[in-house]
């Protein structure tokens, strides 16, 4: 198509395929939701009117009253639209997942931000790796890429060169997460993808398939530097490694060739990264990666100094943990 918005995602295959039928995949698509206004509805019930062809989809909407009404207004038709149920714990996302949980008609899951865009196919060799285990992670990536979202990108990448990314999406068997997961941390991800494990499922990383998501606003992006530095207080080691990028760079700095050989190698470690993304992620986001890690050094020690202050300003509170550790999780599990 001619926007860049809606290009088919690398990997998606041959564009004729599209208008052949397709047979219905047996899952659910939870999709939580809160918009603070409607500007958005025209891209997001374009997307939904073609999932909905796919799939059966649970909205949860915590919006406010007015634009939960115009979304049961256009959304109503394409999908179930409910809003969240029960005791609303302090990560709000994990209230709307947890309904939508509750609500699934299917074994399988797909549970989705909102500016996650599957194609058919990539929906669909998704819940296939579900065959081979109980939760599968996939690759994000930004479509369109301002200069922000290559920033951001470049965070992908060296996730990916040092294993995997994690994305804003995750393919799931109900009746793994069915008992909930913890709703006071600020990465609800990894706590979902540790209680899986905790409980006895399976992890599949499908590093190469590559799942399109909409950038966010720059205004957006500014305010999630600190909070995704946070997500680190879940993950020791990473979390050492970056509190230490800060000394490392003002030593380096003292001798400024030594400091541009190391920025370089930033820059390639992305580049390593790169590997099998099918052109997802062009050359220009791994030139992002000197910026990513002089930011990280820095804003790992503001969240760290938010963690000694009672957690992260999130939604008008705080938010003190990150995620839980696998062994806290796994010891929980066998108390019960």
């Amino acid at each position: 198509m001619a926007s860049a918005r809606h290009r088919a995602a690398p990997g998606s295959g041959p564009t004729g395929v599209a208008n052949l039928p397709l047979p219905r995949l047996e899952a659910e698509y939870i999709l939580p939701l809160k918009w603070a206004d409607t500007s958005g509805d025209d891209e997001l019930v374009s997307y939904l009117e073609e999932l909905s062809q796919w799939v059966d989809i649970t909205i949860v909407d915590g919006s406010a009253p007015p634009v939960f009404a115009e979304h049961r207004r256009r959304l109503g038709p394409l999908a179930r639209h409910l809003p969240p149920e029960g005791v609303k714990p302090p990560n709000g996302k994990v209230h709307g997942v947890l309904t939508g949980i509750r609500h699934a008609r299917h074994e399988r899951i797909v549970i989705a931000d909102d500016d996650v865009r599957y194609s058919r196919q990539n929906l669909g060799r998704a819940l296939d790796l579900l065959e081979q285990a109980d939760l599968v992670r996939v690759q994000n990536y930004f479509d369109p890429l301002p200069w922000h979202a290559k920033w951001d990108s470049a965070r992908s990448l060296i996730n990916r060169a040092f294993g995997s990314d994690y994305p804003g999406t995750l393919v799931v068997r109900r009746s793994l997460v069915a008992g909930g997961y913890r709703g006071d941390v600020l990465f609800e991800n990894l706590e979902m993808i540790r209680t899986v494990l905790a409980r006895g499922g399976t992890e599949v990383r499908a590093d190469d398939l590559l799942v399109r998501r909409l950038p966010p606003q720059t205004a957006h992006f500014l305010g999630q530097r600190v909070r995704q530095a946070y997500d680190s207080q879940a993950q020791p080691v990473r979390l050492l490694v970056e509190l230490s990028l800060l000394p490392l760079l003002a030593w380096l700095a003292r001798k400024p060739a030594r400091l541009l050989l190391f920025m370089a190698g930033t820059v390639v470690l992305a580049g390593w990264g790169r590997r099998g993304t099918q052109g997802a992620f062009p050359w220009s986001t791994s030139m992002f990666a000197p910026l990513w890690v002089a930011e990280r050094a820095i804003t790992s020690w503001i969240a760290l100094g938010w963690r000694l202050a009672g957690g992260v300003p999130y939604a008008g509170g705080k938010l003190k943990h990150a995620a839980s550790s696998l062994r806290d999780l796994r010891r929980a599990q066998g108390n019960r």
